[in-house]
């Protein structure tokens, strides 16, 4: 389902809180989403996390606790933030951030069962790559 407004969503802000732990990202269309880190680096739009195609996501623990540490405009389209724990590959498009928004009650559902599926938990440690906790899982 394509969540995002017609033409595609426009940001009119764009605030990082450092204290909760969220990106408050506000669109054209008056919605304003407050994506928590840790949602943004499970979910990251990088080959780390999604892998190269369908079945080779990287499934994502140890991150509740993520921050992000900086952020960098691409373009007029994206961001890209750097991740606490070193990750900074993902390129994060306006639209890919209002879907994160806008399916977030899914998204949490469905990392929670994959973690379930795997026998892991949130802040379970696991097998360190490049600074990263990483499972491979199937979905």
């Amino acid at each position: 389902m394509d969540s995002s407004p017609p033409g595609g969503p426009k940001p009119t802000h764009l605030t990082v809180h450092q204290s909760s732990r969220v990106l408050e990202i506000g669109f054209d269309d008056g919605r304003v989403w407050r994506l928590p880190f840790e949602l943004m680096r499970v979910y990251s739009p990088s080959a780390e996390v999604m892998g190269h195609g369908p079945g080779q996501e990287v499934l994502q623990t140890g991150k509740r606790h993520v921050v992000i540490e900086s952020i960098e405009p691409v373009g007029h389209y994206a961001v890209q933030p750097r991740f606490s724990d070193g990750h900074d590959s993902g390129i994060f498009t306006w639209e890919y951030l209002y879907r994160l928004g806008a399916e977030q009650d899914e998204l949490w559902r469905r990392y929670e069962s994959r973690l379930a599926a795997a026998g892991m938990d949130r802040d379970a440690p696991s097998a360190k790559k490049a600074g990263t906790h990483v499972h491979k899982v199937k979905p």
